[in-house]
């Protein structure tokens, strides 16, 4: 039976299509619709209950050596108020969840793990945190996504610090209110955590005014998408690499080498031999989206090579045509330009396309 969101009866009223996630019962659209939700988002403020991920607080002054033992960054380095993507990694450098990690003290870091993961992630700290001076325990909260152009606008009404956030910075309210300017659709906005007896109130305020809408997960999908964005469990997982699914960038160059982080040596290894396949942006030709899981061949004869796969796909609303993300050989994607997806046994030619297909618009200070 799939968990059910603390916010489930305000959906109701709204309106939701239910479907399961993460083994959770989550809003997959509104009356509104997938395409206009999307629409609306990229235009205005998107609301989006992501209550399913899970946050962890890892606190004492075994805090910094915990973290840099799961994850592959220097967290004592990391300044206070600040959010930092990384990864869990198993002793093989696959991939166990990919994170974000923020530091709100000189001893505690909360971890915003994926809802799917959230177990597992918990687990794997709290071994970890073995012979540490550091606990490890979950925050029951209630978490908000608020995304789009507008999203400033509108939280600065019920929260005038986050105004000065810029790009992953953090902060925390002495109510426990925990909000980052991040998010997942490649838009200005923040992700708030809040206390469960409060939650309800702050998302009605927030929708009071028309700017702000709910947005469920079909559009969260295409908006992330658009951005380039890689979804674990589709994009990668514990079988997959940093290296190998473009990520390696968020591992400090030093540490690529060698480190005492779990999978270092694996990584270090894998760097070395380099990596035999890509992660790349697809434009299949025509208007029939290609989903993940797609194999994609270097020809639309029966005798081309298999040379990857599509990991993500559907239509983009704000590009107007198909998207996807796809895992391509180096060497077929630096011998080609267009790939063929097998969609039931017809060959969709597709070709590459830089990532993002929509430009970012992270807001980064007054440089950005």
């Amino acid at each position: 039976m799939e968990k059910q969101l603390p916010l489930k009866p305000l959906h109701v009223s709204a309106g939701a299509r239910f479907g399961p996630f993460a083994g959770y019962d989550m809003p997959i659209s509104y009356p509104l619709g997938v395409m206009q939700e999307h629409l609306h988002t990229r235009r205005a403020a998107g609301l989006f209950d992501i209550s399913h991920m899970s946050h962890i607080s890892i606190e004492g002054p075994g805090a910094a050596a915990l973290v840099a033992r799961a994850c592959p960054y220097a967290p004592a380095e990391q300044d206070i108020g600040k959010g930092r993507y990384t990864f869990l990694l198993n002793p093989a450098a696959g991939m166990i969840d990919d994170l974000i990690v923020s530091r709100l003290g000189q001893q505690r870091y909360v971890v915003v793990a994926n809802g799917a993961c959230a177990d597992k992630d918990f687990e794997h700290l709290s071994n970890l945190a073995e012979g540490c001076d550091a606990s490890v325990r979950q925050i029951p909260r209630v978490f908000l996504a608020l995304q789009g152009p507008k999203a400033a606008e509108q939280l600065s009404r019920h929260i005038p610090q986050c105004a000065s956030l810029t790009f992953m910075q953090v902060l925390e309210l002495p109510d426990g209110t925990f909000v980052s300017r991040s998010g997942y659709t490649g838009e200005d906005g923040f992700e708030i955590g809040l206390a469960m007896d409060r939650a309800e109130e702050f998302a009605m305020g927030l929708l009071a005014d028309e700017a702000v809408e709910w947005v469920g997960l079909g559009a969260r999908d295409s908006l992330r998408i658009e951005a380039g964005l890689p979804l674990y469990g589709q994009d990668m997982d514990e079988h997959t690499d940093p290296a190998t699914v473009g990520l390696i960038w968020a591992v400090p160059k030093p540490l690529r080498e060698q480190g005492s982080y779990v999978g270092a040596p694996a990584l270090s290894d894998i760097l070395a031999r380099g990596v035999t396949h890509k992660r790349v942006g697809l434009k299949p030709e025509g208007k029939a989206p290609v989903r993940a899981g797609t194999l994609l061949f270097d020809g639309e004869d029966p005798d081309a090579n298999e040379v990857g796969l599509v990991t993500s796909g559907g239509y983009g609303p704000s590009c107007g045509h198909p998207v996807a993300i796809g895992r391509i050989s180096k060497s077929a994607a630096a011998s080609e330009n267009r790939f063929f997806a097998d969609v039931r046994g017809r060959r969709l030619a597709c070709g590459l396309h830089a990532l993002p297909f929509v430009p970012h618009k992270y807001h980064r200070g007054e440089s950005s």
